[in-house]
Parts: C-alpha cells; sequence; structure tokens
C-alpha cells in the first residue's frame, strides 16, 4: 500500500467518524497497518463543534413565477407559469416537441387530490425557414 493510499484511507475514516457514521472511539480502535515505511505518531484532531442552523418553515406559503423563452435562431419555444397559494399548486408548461407540435401540460396540485395533470398537443407549429444567403462570384 503506498503512503498515498494510507493517506487518503485515514482521511475518510477521519471524515466519516466525523460526521457521525461510526463512533470516534472505533476509528480509534481501528488498526492501521504500515509495510515498508517508518513508523510516525498518529495525530489526532479535536472534534469540531458545529451549531445546527434553525430551520423556519412557512406556514402558509405563496409564490408566482412565469418564464417565455422565444428563440427565432434555434427554434426553441417554451415557457411556464406557476402559482402556489398555501398547499395548491396551479401551473402549465409549454413546449415544441421535435414533430413540430405544441404540447401545453395544464397541472393542479393539492394535499387531497395529489398531482393532476391535463396533457394538450396542438398543430405542427411551421417555423419560417431562414433566407438563403448566395456567395458572392470569386473574380480572379
Amino acid at each position: 500500500m503506498s503512503l498515498l493510499q494510507v493517506v487518503v484511507s485515514v482521511a475518510c475514516l477521519v471524515a466519516v467518524a466525523r460526521a457521525g457514521v461510526i463512533a470516534p472511539a472505533a476509528l480509534a480502535a481501528a488498526p492501521v497497518a504500515y509495510t515498508g515505511l517508518p513508523a510516525a505518531p498518529l495525530v489526532r484532531a479535536a472534534p469540531l463543534a458545529v451549531a445546527a442552523a434553525p430551520v423556519y418553515a412557512d406556514s402558509y406559503p405563496q409564490y408566482q413565477f412565469a418564464y417565455t423563452v422565444q428563440d427565432a435562431l434555434t427554434g426553441d419555444s417554451k415557457a411556464q407559469e406557476e402559482t402556489r397559494d398555501g398547499g395548491i399548486v396551479k401551473g402549465s408548461y409549454s413546449l415544441i416537441e421535435p414533430d413540430g407540435v405544441r404540447r401545453t401540460v395544464n397541472y393542479y396540485a393539492d394535499p387531497i387530490n395529489g398531482f393532476n395533470a391535463v396533457v394538450q398537443r396542438d398543430l405542427p407549429v411551421v417555423a419560417a425557414a431562414a433566407p438563403l444567403v448566395k456567395a458572392a462570384a470569386v473574380v480572379a
């Protein structure tokens, strides 16, 4: 086992112990074997004191957002809007599928009925073709 492998193994054990997955006492009892390396004292760091951040829960969450993308260069066309009022979420999104059909999904979610969606497919969207550019004649 190389020195690098030993150092990485010990560092992993220390990280797991500090995370609380294994007890520090179990780490102290774990044998560490070196072959072909001079004996070196094992240095142990003091445990870190970490204070947990308070968790704030919004008793009545509310938000609203929307965005639209219309890129004539790439043909990317999509939109989404969503509103939340307490436990009720309403929204929709739309996009152009590879076959040119616009798909629109309207959804509604609440704690009683769960998530419900209605998918609608419209007629294919025909994108305007980009104008052709003629190369200028090269005169020698």
